[in-house]
């Protein structure tokens, strides 16, 4: 390869946009507070398409339960990465899902009105399919980087399991203390 070649290869190369996600950490609390809906859905079906520069993997979802927003039948989520016109994009920290996953969801809905996750796979808990009334609930770690809400530095994220009724439970109790007139106890 002749030497202007090799260099345009590699100023194109470095020209490309990177898709990487260095994540903040977010409470339980964090992640109640800041999503817009939060939801019991299973995913129905996908799509990719572009949205300007990026690729987005729309998924239908068909709630089943509300823990709080407004009440709606479907939901159209959309997570960075997935293939759009032979074009493959992924990012870091962002979930994929299949079809008849059951998941309860934090979700941000922005002034785009595209719907997210919070906190990208951390507002993400698969629900276990073991026929239990009382199903475990399952945040699984993300391998990305992500640093502390106060600190800004480096902290390991960590896998979180639950009962469902206990994420139902600290999902009531954060809405309902936030709702509280200020100082009263």
């Amino acid at each position: 390869m002749n030497r202007p070649l090799a260099i345009g290869v590699v100023l194109a190369l470095v020209a490309l946009p990177l898709q990487c996600a260095t994540l903040e950490q977010l409470s339980m609390s964090d992640m109640i507070e800041k999503s817009t809906a939060i939801v019991r859905a299973k995913v129905v079906s996908s799509y990719a398409a572009m949205s300007g520069p990026v690729i987005y993997t729309h998924y239908q979802l068909q709630v089943g339960e509300r823990y709080k927003g407004a009440a709606q039948s479907t939901v159209d989520l959309a997570i960075p990465g997935g293939v759009a016109n032979g074009v493959r994009q992924v990012w870091g920290g962002a979930p994929q899902l299949d079809n008849g996953a059951d998941c309860v969801f934090f979700l941000w809905t922005g002034k785009s009105g595209l719907t997210q996750v919070m906190g990208l796979s951390q507002g993400l808990f698969s629900v276990a399919q073991d026929g239990s009334t009382d199903p475990a609930v399952t945040h699984t770690a993300t391998h990305e980087t992500m640093l502390g809400h106060n600190t800004g530095r480096p902290v390991q994220d960590q896998t979180l399991t639950m009962p469902l009724s206990g994420l139902k439970a600290q999902i009531a109790a954060v809405i309902s203390a936030a709702l509280a007139p200020q100082g009263i106890q």
